[in-house]
């Protein structure tokens, strides 16, 4: 199947061509800016199906708004009907369009220029009214806020926000080129014109802002947002897009003692924290309660034996662990314990806690095992 994407290098474009790539069976043709008409020509009676994404929203004067967001959709359908071609066409258009601007003004003239083309082919067209998109490789400092927040916020760059109370809704690029692709599998449907991404998320710039200096901060103070779903997974993904080459690492604080070291990896908003440990041989750490507090140990290299003791009983109970085999253990409340480095060499251990560290109230006893 050739599938033709308008617009290749753009933003939208490129995220759906990464998408198409992945697909069986599908021959991707890309037309931008620097291909002529007659390439632009070529590429659609090759076609079995086009994305057009290609469009105007920062001319110089208002007339390049109709040439590039009208008139180009008038040129691919004259190419497509003198060519007695009905190809499928896919557009994105713009919830400006709603709207008494030129901008809005000329994507709605090319929206009626795509259903006259429906009517007179009997061949389906699909209109996405898009929001305010947001994503990787979007272009900072353009018509994006989220792209230039997160590019200035990860470049050390002053950050303006006019209001911020203004809320605007926001649909994610991996949920439109899903969305996008999803029409190459399925029956023709000339019935519905216009379509809409499933999900989209309503937020306000305030809220925005204060999720990417959460972000930026967690490099400092190690706490990271709820980043596993919906808007703030996504907007985190975008976020880190935009980090600096040189910038993508950054450096923890290390505790060191006699003993060994101790390392604070992460700490989540609601569900603890991971850490680091290491022992050098024959060293033994612990020997302490919890009353609420828990933790899982692991230990990723060396060998060691875990031993615990419920405070109330004399039995001592004795896990052995090493890097041979992988296993956590949970260190259960009321159960003093301690994990000795019985190896010849450095013990290294992952800690789970499920609770940030609280030094106003460790709830950590000390009573030996």
């Amino acid at each position: 199947m050739n599938v033709l994407v308008t617009g290749a290098k753009g933003f939208i474009g490129k995220n759906l061509i990464e998408t198409l790539s992945r697909m069986e069976n599908i021959n991707i043709l890309e037309i931008d800016r620097e291909n002529s008409i007659l390439e632009l020509e070529e590429a659609i009676k090759k076609s079995d199906f086009i994305y057009h994404l290609a469009g105007i929203n920062r001319p110089e004067n208002p007339e390049e708004f109709y040439k590039g967001n009208r008139d180009l959709i008038g040129n691919l359908i004259d190419i497509l009907e003198k060519n007695n071609l009905k190809t499928p066409i896919l557009v994105t258009s713009s919830i400006q369009a709603e709207r008494e601007n030129d901008y809005g003004k000329s994507k709605l003239e090319g929206e009626n220029l795509l259903k006259e083309y429906s009517k007179r082919n009997n061949c389906p067209i699909y209109i996405y009214r898009l929001p305010n998109v947001f994503g990787k490789w979007c272009r900072p400092n353009y018509n994006s806020v989220i792209a230039t927040w997160c590019n200035n916020i990860a470049n050390d760059l002053e950050v303006q926000v006019s209001d911020r109370n203004i809320e605007l809704t926001f649909v994610y690029i991996d949920d439109i080129v899903k969305k996008f692709a999803s029409h190459l599998n399925e029956e023709k449907n000339i019935e519905n014109i216009y379509y809409e991404i499933d999900i989209t998320y309503r937020k306000t710039l305030g809220e925005i802002l204060d999720l990417l200096l959460e972000f930026k901060n967690n490099r400092e103070n190690l706490i990271i947002s709820k980043v596993g779903n919906g808007f703030e997974r996504a907007l985190y993904g975008t976020y880190l897009s935009y980090l600096p080459k040189d910038k993508f690492s950054y450096e923890l604080k290390e505790y060191k003692d006699p003993r060994g070291s101790f390392v604070e990896i992460l700490k989540t908003v609601d569900s603890g924290q991971f850490s680091i440990s290491t022992s050098k041989p024959g060293i033994t750490r612990g020997n302490h309660y919890h009353n609420t507090k828990n933790e899982k140990f692991l230990v990723i290299k060396g060998e060691a034996v875990i031993r615990f003791r419920h405070i109330y009983s004399d039995e001592v109970i004795e896990y052995h662990v090493s890097d041979k085999k992988l296993e956590v253990v949970d260190i259960p409340t009321g159960y003093t314990h301690n994990i000795t480095n019985t190896g010849t060499d450095e013990m290294v251990l992952v800690l789970w806690a499920n609770e940030q560290f609280d030094r106003e109230n460790p709830d950590t006893y000390y009573l030996e095992v």
